[in-house]
């Protein structure tokens, strides 16, 4: 019996051992969309050492639930294979397990379309260049009714308790739910949108914390389907209202010293430091495609809405699209830096590997810091804001794919295969939706990365 296999054995029989009788195992295609195999607890085995068979079409389903953007590596003809990962097995409750899931080829090469590969990829580089990594992500979703209709908010309150109140035996079972399959929630309140809530991630090296992210919003799924409810993980679900960002944070050590911190540079930063937000602010324009490109999130970047729609950097500035979180007693993990502009049309492991590819890219070519805004970027004039380098990144999404199209960083970090794909599905949106007035595009989509 070789390594996997005896893997595999040990994990089975430790579901038995814990009553589950089926696995679930999940993969994200480009469009953001949570695809999924179920297969019984006897099946677990080839689940993880054999994988199961998918078209290539996996990769580009639209989010209209009948589109697929057929192409010449992602048509009709082919099949790849969808691993997981026993390594990060969960198990859910009531006879349920869930493990993540990775695309391959059929001889069992990673294949490059697959997020989780890409950001696996990318982790290799960091630690080829010296870099571990550590992201966490935050959670930010609306509380619809089953159909998706908006529920009442005569209570509700930005981050009040009404909130929690209205909603307390969900907020009760999440919080159970999560840490009984092992996710570890830093805080969790309600957000300022009406029925909106946000919950902290804990950090973890960028895949497993990717993984966690996936089991969590699978979590308050399921949570919410108990209690009559739905969440929506739309950027903008409702036309006119605040957005559902996707914020990630994430700290970098060269060498086991962390380079946000404990330096000579700006706030604290080491030269690595100041180079590794250098290359975001370069490259963030070019990525917004990744990050925040489906036809939804143009309304959510927005000055004057917190998400980061201003390029530039700043501490704790909540309207720069990198906000710098320094060393200080009421931060635990350090100093860190967290990008606003993701949100939850993303596919968070190209996300994660975009982010900290373009943080090695500016270490890299060692690019020179801008000058940090300290102030709402949007009170800047016309000459401050060429002084700081300041962009206001563009909310139509023709303009944001043009970008990402000819972003050569962003397709040496992610591959073509991958980007491509994201030009595929989103292109598609764009040529069949564009048109569509605000409240039709919320309406039609307020479900569509909800699981």
């Amino acid at each position: 019996m070789n390594d996997r296999s005896a893997e595999s054995a040990a994990a089975v029989a430790a579901l038995a051992a814990a009553g589950v009788r089926t696995l679930i195992g999940t993969v994200v295609n480009a469009a953001g969309l949570t695809q999924v195999k179920v297969v019984p607890r006897s099946r677990v085995a080839v689940f993880a050492d054999h994988g199961l068979g998918t078209s290539p079409t996996w990769h580009v389903f639209a989010i209209d639930q009948t589109g697929i953007v057929f192409g010449d590596q992602t048509g009709v003809v082919g099949d790849r294979r969808v691993r997981v990962d026993l390594a990060g097995l969960r198990v859910l409750g009531d006879g349920l397990a869930w493990a993540p899931g990775a695309f391959f080829t059929q001889d069992g090469k990673q294949d490059p379309h697959c997020g989780r590969g890409v950001l696996q990829r990318v982790t290799q580089r960091l630690a080829a260049a010296g870099l571990t990594a550590s992201v966490g992500h935050e959670v930010e979703f609306v509380v619809v009714g089953p159909d998706g209709a908006q529920l009442p908010s005569a209570l509700w309150a930005q981050y009040g308790l009404a909130g929690v109140l209205e909603f307390e035996a969900f907020v009760r079972d999440v919080m159970d739910a999560t840490g009984a399959a092992g996710v570890s929630i830093e805080q969790f309140h309600p957000e300022y949108g009406a029925n909106q809530f946000e919950f902290s991630l804990a950090p973890r090296d960028p895949v497993a914390a990717a993984d966690q992210l996936v089991l969590a919003r699978i979590i308050i799924g399921r949570v919410a389907r108990r209690h009559g409810l739905r969440i929506s993980l739309s950027p903008v679900p409702f036309a006119g209202s605040v957005g559902s960002g996707a914020h990630q944070h994430f700290s970098l050590n060269r060498d086991g010293v962390p380079v946000f911190s404990g330096g000579s540079g700006m706030r604290g930063m080491t030269a690595a430091g100041e180079c590794a937000v250098a290359g975001l602010l370069a490259g963030l324009p070019g990525a917004q495609g990744v990050l925040c490109g489906s036809i939804v999130s143009g309304l959510r970047i927005q000055p004057g809405s917190w998400s980061g729609a201003n390029v530039c950097w700043g501490t704790e500035n909540r309207e720069a699209a990198v906000r710098f979180v320094s060393a200080a007693s009421g931060n635990p993990y350090g100093a860190n830096v967290e990008v606003k502009i993701v949100d939850p049309s993303a596919n968070p492991y190209l996300a994660s590997a975009t982010i900290l590819g373009l943080a090695l890219d500016g270490i890299t070519r060692e690019l020179p810091l801008p000058p940090e805004v300290t102030v709402d970027p949007g009170s800047l004039t016309e000459a401050q804001r060429e002084h700081a380098r300041v962009v206001t990144l563009p909310a139509k999404q023709a303009e944001v794919l043009d970008a990402l199209r000819g972003s050569t960083v962003v397709r040496d970090i992610l591959g073509d295969a991958a980007v491509d794909a994201v030009l595929a599905v989103r292109g598609y949106e764009q040529q069949n939706y564009g048109g569509l007035s605000d409240t039709e595009l919320t309406e039609k989509f307020r479900l569509s990365w909800s699981v």
